[in-house]
């Protein structure tokens, strides 16, 4: 417990491992996670406070690991003893590892704090029964201000918004905060607080919230935008101060704002040309802006080079399903506009929706993965990713599956499996859970290929036709580069597959399955409310 004192305390924020073979784990050793990043950047500016953070999934630079390759907390805590860690709790699949690392640390009479969106309402007594001491419901920079101060001077917790701890036995909510719109008044997230890590792709934002409703998704609400002077003031920050040229823009719908976007573009294109540099830009964007030509011809004049586009599923019944009202031919239609203008199109799949009640819809396994790779074959999408569907805490869609008593137990099937690569719930007739993995995984396989290692040495000797393109070499580079280039990547994609059926092989994973498929069969279903 914290005591007021006149020395220095110390807030360490701790991002935690995925768990061992998991999709994300390349691109992570590359990043960090932004949200954790402006907490500790806002608890820096807490009199009396030293903040750094540890990002388990990048530690590149002299790293503090065990013999087993995990975080070396106890090395951590003897060199720099923390008062306080606050750990991330937005990555279900994490959460296991979370409750690890606070357990050590409430042993160590350390403050344990949360947060993050696995921690909604059915999962706040857990988490508390689980060494932490406090967590936050939603965004955490005042939050985690107020608290720091209070436990500081041992003034009382009731008085900060935001927060959950249990007193007495009995879970406590504080009064709810409402969510930030006067972004200007946050300091710049600061990367120089992640101690270990190489970070070679900067996420920034600029939108928070989204304007769509999807069922299975956790971010909801109307958006809350912050200036495009303020985003661009922070890439500008960080090509100055760290040499950055690599940007991933984190909001969940580039362009909700169309004349702020094009103007944060135009920003970003005048001074790359002052400064000489151009720099890349990742993006998430709905497939519809395929069709809006003035912004992507100032996207790509800004450096944006590479779209990630949800385009869920091709299936209509399934789009109604997650709330996605759209035609999966107008997808298909728009979304080549991309390519036209020179972005790589990175797909996003959601494969095995589940189907509301009440509607007549049956779909053999084969049509379906029949279907997904038609779509994806139409779109010519650069890159894809097909996870399956997870009832994420406070979800739509896990309420919904819930009361129709199809979600595995979690006791059985544990969160770390809630990264999109397991089945979680009974599907729909006729597909079994195993068939839905497998169908998913054979998307995947056909597209990442072993057989794209002899086409990319087919392509490099094919270099030389750069020569029939002497009078359009720009035109002729981009189309040789970009198939060297995907060819190059489904490769790598087909050897990080073959790593994860290794390591699955060697998983307990099936029989797990089998234990909460047959505790879910004798589990009455609850009654409609």
């Amino acid at each position: 417990m914290l005591t007021s004192t006149n020395r220095r305390h110390r807030l360490r924020v701790v991002v935690p491992a995925f768990p061992t073979f998991n999709i994300y784990s390349r691109i992570a050793r590359q990043t960090t996670a932004l949200g954790p990043l402006c907490i500790a950047t806002s608890a820096r500016e807490v009199p009396g406070w030293d903040v750094e953070m540890i990002d388990e999934n990048n530690l590149r630079l002299y790293p503090p690991l065990t013999a087993t390759g995990k975080t070396d907390h106890e090395l951590l805590q003897n060199q720099r003893p923390a008062d306080a860690v606050a750990l991330y709790g937005g990555l279900t699949s994490s959460i296991p590892r979370l409750y690890e690392i606070a357990r050590f640390y409430q042993q160590q009479g350390v403050t344990t704090i949360a947060g993050g969106q696995h921690f909604a309402a059915e999962n706040l007594e857990e988490g508390l029964s689980s060494h932490l001491e406090y967590i936050v419901i939603g965004e955490g920079e005042e939050t985690i201000q107020e608290l720091l101060d209070a436990v500081t001077a041992k003034r009382d917790k009731n008085t900060v918004k935001g927060l959950a701890y249990m007193e007495n036995g009995k879970l406590v909510k504080t009064p709810s905060r409402m969510p930030m719109t006067d972004f200007n008044k946050l300091p710049l997230p600061d990367f120089s607080l992640v101690r270990h890590a190489k970070i070679s792709l900067y996420p920034v934002e600029r939108i928070r919230g989204c304007g769509m409703d999807c069922e299975f998704c956790t971010v909801k609400g109307k958006p809350r935008p912050a200036t495009p002077e303020r985003l661009f003031e922070n890439i500008r920050y960080l090509v100055e101060t760290r040499d950055a040229r690599n940007f991933f823009v984190v909001d969940d719908l580039f362009g909700q704002q169309r004349d702020e976007t094009i103007r944060f573009c135009q920003l970003l294109r005048d001074y790359q040309q002052r400064i000489g540099k151009n720099l890349k830009l990742t993006v998430q964007i709905r497939w519809d802006k395929g069709g809006d030509s003035e912004l992507l011809l100032n996207m790509r004049q800004a450096g944006v080079s590479m779209v990630a586009i949800g385009f869920e599923s091709p299936i209509k019944e399934e789009l109604e399903a997650m709330k996605k009202h759209v035609d999966p031919m107008a997808m298909i239609n728009t979304s080549k506009e991309f390519h036209k203008f020179g972005f790589w199109v990175h797909g996003m799949f959601i494969f095995g929706y589940p189907i509301k009640e009440g509607t007549d819809f049956r779909m053999p396994i084969k049509k379906r993965i029949k279907q997904y790779k038609q779509f994806i074959r139409q779109t010519k999408i650069d890159t894809i990713q097909v996870l399956l569907a997870g009832p994420l805490p406070g979800t739509e869609l896990r309420e919904r599956l819930q009361k129709q008593n199809r979600v595995y137990p979690p006791d059985k099937i544990g969160w770390q499996y809630y990264d999109g690569n397991f089945p979680l719930f009974e599907p729909d007739p006729p597909i079994t859970s195993e068939e839905m993995q497998i169908a998913a995984r054979k998307i995947m396989r056909q597209f990442y290929s072993f057989r794209y290692l002899f086409l990319i040495g087919l392509k490099i000797c094919s270099f030389p036709s750069l020569l029939f393109f002497l009078h359009r070499l720009q035109f002729g580079w981009s189309r040789w580069h970009r198939s060297w280039r995907n060819y190059l990547i489904r490769f790598g994609g087909w050897l990080t597959i073959k790593e994860w059926l290794s390591k699955y092989k060697k998983d307990p994973f099936r029989e797990q399955l089998q234990k909460a498929q047959k505790e879910l069969r004798t589990k009455p279903t609850k009654p409609p409310s």
